[in-house]
């Protein structure tokens, strides 16, 4: 079995989304994922707190990480999310994935977002589809 870290390792290099956008990868093991990432002052919509998009983003980011997790390469087939707290610029929110079930092809998925002080800012949840290839083949 290939570690989970090697694993995300090897996804991290191919995600350039998630490092255009300034996460960073904190933790994976498998089934679960830690990404975090700053709010930037371009991140900002007309209300001035952090775009919805951007949030909905980091939590993808981290769901898609804890469901690759196992060397078998998976998408998202379907992802929601309810806004709970608004982040500001500046906040530092963390996402915290963590696989509820899988069975067959499918998975799912919850992740937490947070702020610097623990406010729950966003709560996600995901399902993915496996699909053929792993991330790293074995001999």
């Amino acid at each position: 079995m290939i570690p989970a870290a090697q694993l995300a390792e090897t996804i991290w290099r191919e995600d350039t989304a998630s490092r255009w956008l300034g996460m960073k990868l904190e933790e994976v093991r498998a089934g679960y994922a830690r990404l975090s990432m700053r709010v930037q002052s371009h991140m900002g919509n007309a209300q001035n707190v952090c775009h919805g998009g951007l949030i909905f983003t980091l939590a993808d980011s981290a769901f898609g990480y804890a469901c690759n997790s196992h060397n078998q390469r998976a998408l998202a087939a379907s992802g929601a999310i309810d806004f709970l707290a608004p982040a500001q610029v500046g906040d530092e929110l963390t996402a915290v994935a963590s696989e509820v079930e899988r069975a067959g092809r499918r998975g799912v998925y919850d992740v937490r977002v947070t702020n610097q002080a623990g406010t729950t800012v966003a709560l996600f949840r995901g399902q993915s589809a496996t699909v053929k290839g792993k991330w790293i083949e074995q001999p």
